[in-house]
Order: C-alpha cells, then sequence, then structure tokens
C-alpha cells in the first residue's frame, strides 16, 4: 500500500473519534508499515480551531504522523494548480499546496472532500 496524506477534514474526524468508518480507516493505517503523511497546511487548519483543551490531543495525533516540508517543486505545482482550477472549482492555496504534496511525492490523498480536488494526477485512499 502507498503512503497516504491525510488531509485536514479527516484529521479533524480523527481526533474526535465519532465516525466509525474513518475509526476503521485509521486503524488500517496505523498497521500498514508505510508512514502517515501530513501537510503543515494541516496542521495549521487544525491549530487554528483548536481549543484549549484540545491541545495536548493535536500534539499526539501530530506525534504519529509524517510531516512533510513544503518546497519550491511543491509551491510551483499548487500555483499550476491555482491557475488551472482556482476559478472554475473555487480551489484554494490550502488545498492546492495539499494535492501538490500528494502529486509530487507519490501519495495517495484521503480526504472527504473529493471536489476540491479536480486535479486528473491525484490518487485517492
Amino acid at each position: 500500500m502507498k503512503s497516504v496524506l491525510i488531509d485536514s477534514d479527516v484529521l479533524i474526524e480523527i481526533s474526535r473519534a465519532r465516525n466509525a468508518d474513518i475509526t476503521s480507516k485509521w486503524e488500517l493505517l496505523s498497521r500498514n508499515p508505510s508512514p502517515i503523511i501530513c501537510s503543515p497546511v494541516s496542521v495549521a487548519e487544525l491549530w487554528q480551531g483548536a481549543l484549549p483543551h484540545e491541545h495536548s490531543m493535536l500534539e499526539l495525533l501530530f506525534d504519529v504522523l509524517v510531516c512533510i516540508p513544503l518546497d519550491k517543486a511543491v509551491a510551483r505545482l499548487a500555483g499550476d494548480y491555482l491557475r488551472q482550477f482556482a476559478k472554475s472549482h473555487r480551489l484554494q492555496l490550502g488545498d492546492a499546496l495539499i494535492a501538490a504534496t500528494a502529486s509530487i511525492h507519490g501519495l495517495q490523498l484521503w480526504t472527504r472532500n473529493r471536489k476540491h480536488y479536480p486535479m486528473k494526477d491525484i490518487e485517492f485512499f
């Protein structure tokens, strides 16, 4: 199984542990020897909305993930995606960066919002 990049919406659901389908997929991924990946974009998005009592849980969650840094190749592809899809699909910078990370690093993307990712080169988990 390829490594999986987890989108912010799925990380929120994992942190809440209320969705049985997402929890079972998370457990499946946890047994896989491939690392589970996140983007710095998702770290920022979750921390932005976190309440003080959620901070320790988020620390634990992010401790088990590998956070791939953003680099020039990811940024350039994200810019290409924005040029192609910002008007037609209302693509936002965060989603463009996450999609570019998945594409550049050959990762499957686990998201609940596939409509945010119209790119043909994205493989979903």
